[in-house]
């Protein structure tokens, strides 16, 4: 049988059984759903009235590994569907049942078997337990059955494996860094946002430091928007249902759309999207080709229904707000405005020290009833996407049926620090939300013409991009982004004046500047700067206040001796102003 598993897949696909072989094991009353491998490793759902704990995963693991040493192999055979039903019906296995509907009439129904252990699986497998060499598990985690809150809640075991134990070393060292960079545990330090239960849940309440971040990244955008010739728009939080039909999206988005609200007869949406809003804009008035394009922007906020199980700080919430644009073109212009999309995007990820992963994602050629417009207006988008990738010769992937309901789409990946990829930026092609919206232009022949519509996102979401950026440099962010760019310490109570003129020195040049005005020894104000994360920590003592000077230590280089004010405060406002990158991260590398 030819696998379509890569080789790595396999051992992790393995080893979820191997998983499930000691989870039987130990709690024969058990009930198993599936294990499949991810990117990263495997996880077997189950469920079980005994929760799990640290504990189980040790007496699972010894148990996984007396398994591997048994030498089981891993050997395939086909039966009837009826066999099968019949086969997990009698060892009380209801999920199971549950999955053999789900293979397609005519398809095979494969069993593979280990020692003990049979499992409902296509496969593939390596060849033995022995060819196990190195795995650990993970995490414990909740799960309902196929994804439905509504059907019964599981518990999901996570794991990972690898060829070798250096291999495994290496990612274990690296989740153990990403665990220290968690934003939730960085944002809780730093104070930059909290999720509270009298708020609700994914929707995350930016504190003020973290309002000091968002505005840094506010204004940066704002800053690109004007070199690009963008005009900023502002729309309602909610919009008439009519609308929505009209474009689309619902239906088409009905799952994570929230329902209908009642207004004077009328039905209203939590805004979904955008785009429809902007078309309005396009739509105020009468446009000729010497109007176009138009390009707009709007820092939006919608809303979109999420899971429980699958909201995650700022990175899944259900109200987040994006940086979104929409231009308006003739189809002349097309390929230099994505262009001009595209150049957007590698300037601001290039800020961040980001690398980014392009995908071209179309629509599923054996699936297009999950999308909108003639075919015509699909290749033509489509073609403008691969010409522009290949004309800028970017690397890039294709990715069927990952396409908006719309048009086919350029995807960004951003890669961090610890070369994980995260879903950000996008630039959308489309010729049939104008077609739907009758969207019009006079030509140069005195005709009417459609324009073309364009959608960008450079962050995606602006709070998914703070996750993004706490992570990536661990808290300890640029000067021009930190949400305390300096701090000054008084050593007594004698210097506040002074410090209280320094910090007003400062603040003129647009810094951010705290005053440490608690009682303790220069020692401890020191260390909670460090806690902090301030970049730039100032002391002043009675030297210093007579001087009109400052005891500087700063993030990359630790003590730097005594400056002046004006010193300081230039150099500060060169920081900001240009963005440096240089970090404690850049430092270490």
């Amino acid at each position: 049988m030819k696998s379509n598993m890569t080789p790595l897949e396999e051992l992790r696909h393995s080893t979820a059984h191997v998983l499930a072989t000691a989870a039987l094991r130990l709690f024969p009353d058990i009930k198993l759903d599936i294990g499949p491998p991810t990117e990263n490793g495997f996880y077997y759902d189950f469920g079980t009235d005994h929760r799990f704990s640290t504990e189980d995963l040790k007496l699972l693991e010894a148990e996984m590994k007396k398994i591997i040493k048994e030498d089981q192999t891993f050997e395939r055979r086909e039966v009837s569907r009826e066999e099968a039903i019949r086969y997990f019906t009698e060892r009380n296995q209801p999920f199971k049942v549950s999955r053999v509907g789900d293979i397609p009439e005519g398809e095979a129904v494969s069993f593979y078997q280990n020692g003990e252990f049979v499992d409902l699986c296509a496969g593939t497998h390596v060849k033995s337990t022995r060819d196990i060499k190195a795995f650990k598990l993970l995490s414990i985690a909740g799960a309902y059955h196929r994804g439905d809150e509504n059907n019964e809640q599981l518990q999901r075991i996570y794991g990972t494996a690898f060829p070798s134990k250096q291999e495994l070393k290496e990612h274990l060292a690296k989740l153990e860094e990403a665990q220290k960079r968690d934003h939730r545990k960085i944002g809780q330090q730093m104070k930059l946002f909290k999720v509270d239960a009298n708020v609700g849940s994914g929707l995350p309440v930016l504190l003020p430091h973290g309002g000091r971040m968002r505005q840094e990244l506010q204004k940066l955008i704002d800053e690109k928007l004007i070199e690009y010739g963008y005009e900023t728009v502002f729309s309602p939080h909610i919009g008439s249902i009519d609308l929505y039909k009209t474009s689309g999206h619902y239906p088409y988005y009905s799952d994570s759309i929230y329902d209908p609200i009642n207004i004077d007869e009328r039905q209203f949406l939590l805004k979904p999207m955008n785009c429809p809003m902007h078309i309005e804009v396009y739509k105020s008035e009468p446009r000729s080709y010497r109007d176009l394009p138009q390009r707009y922007a709007e820092f939006g906020t919608v809303y979109r229904q999420e899971q429980s199980g699958e909201l995650l700080g700022l990175v899944r919430v259900r109200g987040f707000t994006q940086d979104d644009g929409h231009l308006f073109c003739t189809p002349e212009q097309l390929k230099d405005e994505f262009k001009g999309c595209l150049s957007l995007v590698q300037e601001v990820m290039t800020i961040f020290g980001l690398t980014t992963r392009c995908r071209i994602s179309l629509r599923d050629p054996e699936n297009k009833d999950k999308y909108v417009g003639d075919d015509s207006l699909w290749d033509k988008a489509e073609q403008c996407i691969r010409e522009v990738v290949d004309e800028l010769k970017l690397e890039h992937s294709v990715g069927l049926g990952e396409a908006a309901f719309y048009g086919p789409k350029l995807d960004f990946m951003a890669v961090d620090a610890l070369s994980r990829g995260w879903q950000l930026g996008t630039i959308q092609v489309d010729f049939s939300l104008p077609e739907r919206f009758k969207l019009e232009y006079k030509g140069a022949d005195g005709a009417t013409h459609r324009p073309v519509m364009i959608h960008r996102a450079v962050f995606g979401s602006i709070e998914r991009f703070m996750g993004l950026v706490i992570e990536h440099f661990a808290g300890d962010f640029p000067v021009w982004l930190a949400p305390v760019q300096a701090r000054i310490l008084p050593i007594t109570d004698d210097q506040l004046d002074y410090a209280r003129e320094v910090q007003s020195r400062l603040r003129a040049v647009g810094a951010r500047v705290e005053i440490d005005s608690h009682p303790d020894k220069i020692g401890a104000k020191v260390r909670r700067g460090r806690l902090d994360k301030v970049p730039h920590l100032l002391t002043v003592g009675k030297q210093e206040a007579e001087a009109g000077t400052l005891s500087l230590r700063s993030r990359e280089k630790d003590n730097e001796g005594t400056v002046t004010v004006e010193e300081f405060a230039k150099r500060l406002e060169a920081e900001i102003r240009e963005r440096k990158l240089t970090t404690l991260r850049e430092k270490a590398e």
